[in-house]
């Protein structure tokens, strides 16, 4: 199933349609107008009937962003009925006819529109207006943090809110990095002063910070479950996944077993970067799916550069008579990690009555903790 076009530009009036033409040329945009203007617009350029609202309501969610050339209160009553949550709408920006301010007014951070609106503004000569707080300060964006590498934000308890209000009001906020991208990505960011970093969960103190943005690929142990309840977590794409199996597995096994082996292990599915084997399964459809699943391409390896990997735990001579190396998940995961040593050693998965088994092995992306940790917010 294919996802949302990209962006929508509406032209309601003869004024507003010289316009529109131009931000849609300039962004690779879909132009509508209504039916009546249809002889007017360019080439190429969709006609809608009249009235806006049914118009719009039949296309908003077929598009990322949508740009308006008109009032933004006639765009606040056309869209109104139709929003869910900021996750699920898209974005929207107003642009007066005139040319002079491109309004960031729906989805701001999570929906592109703060972006989009400087997108058109730079496209026409105008201003953008965006009234996010977190943007017009120049602080950190907590529901973006990531966002560009790839980073999943998981908030079921819905902490975001609260810990954006305490970035931008200046309370104590912690920052806690224990994975990520490998050479310190964040290092190279600013930070307001109010946001403390360290690269432990140990140095959060709840009667201290108001509150707890936390970067890991781990899931919540023992005492942990307090911490992990208030923090607004950052999954980064930080594991490889290696997996030999039988030919012929079952794709829902596989995925089974990687799912088996990865809570078992502490470790958050949503964190896998890549799935890694041999060139010998290559083809083997379970482990294209299992990738797929995960969002990634199978990553394969000749058996012969498997075979002298580093870090190897539990070699094996019948897979070397098999498939040409000694091991197959544990140095799979290794080198698609670029590590040197394994999270999860081989772990061997079937089911009863299966009739297929596979082996799997974690490695974690070499990470370089923060060079200097604030610990006075």
């Amino acid at each position: 199933m294919s996802g949302p076009r990209p962006i929508a530009v509406h032209a309601l009036t003869r004024g507003g349609l010289e316009l529109a033409a131009r931000v849609a040329a300039r962004l690779g945009a879909d132009l509508r107008v209504p039916v009546r203007l249809a002889h007017l617009a360019p080439e190429g350029a969709t006609a809608f009937p009249l009235p806006l609202r049914r118009a719009i309501a039949a296309t908003f969610r077929e598009y990322r962003g949508h740009v308006f050339v008109m009032a933004t209160g006639a765009v606040v009553r056309v869209v109104a009925p139709l929003l869910l949550d900021k996750r699920r709408d898209p974005a929207v920006v107003c642009l007066d006819e005139a040319g002079r301010f491109a309004v960031s007014l729906l989805s701001g951070h999570v929906g592109g529109a703060n972006a989009l609106a400087e997108e058109v503004a730079a496209a026409v000569g105008a201003q953008a207006v965006v009234t996010t707080a977190s943007d017009v300060r120049g602080t950190l964006a907590v529901d973006l943090l990531g966002r560009e590498l790839g980073w999943t934000l998981e908030d079921p308890n819905a902490n975001a809110t609260r810990a954006a209000t305490a970035v931008v009001e200046g309370a104590p906020v912690l920052l806690v990095q224990e994975t990520g991208e490998p050479g310190g990505w964040l290092d190279g960011r600013s930070f307001p002063v109010n946001v403390a970093r360290a690269s432990a969960l140990a140095a959060w103190d709840p009667g201290r910070h108001q509150a707890l943005l936390l970067v890991t690929d781990r899931l919540p142990r023992g005492e942990e479950a307090e911490a992990f309840s208030r923090a607004v977590l950052y999954r980064p794409r930080s594991l490889a996944l290696g997996v030999g199996c039988d030919r012929g597995v079952p794709p829902d096994l596989v995925a089974r077993g990687a799912e088996a082996l990865l809570a078992r292990n502490g470790l958050s599915s949503a964190c896998v970067r890549e799935v890694a084997t041999v060139e010998l399964k290559a083809d083997e459809p379970a482990l294209r799916e299992l990738a797929a699943r995960h969002g990634c391409a199978l990553r394969a390896f000749p058996a012969v550069e498997l075979d002298v990997t580093p870090g190897i735990e539990r070699p094996s001579d019948r897979v070397k008579r098999h498939a040409g190396t000694r091991a197959v998940a544990e140095a799979a995961a290794l080198r698609a990690a670029g590590a040197g040593r394994l999270l999860v050693p081989k772990q061997i998965y079937t089911e009863p009555g299966a009739g297929r088994s596979m082996t799997l092995a974690v490695a974690r992306v070499p990470f370089a903790p923060a060079r200097k940790e604030v610990s006075d917010a």
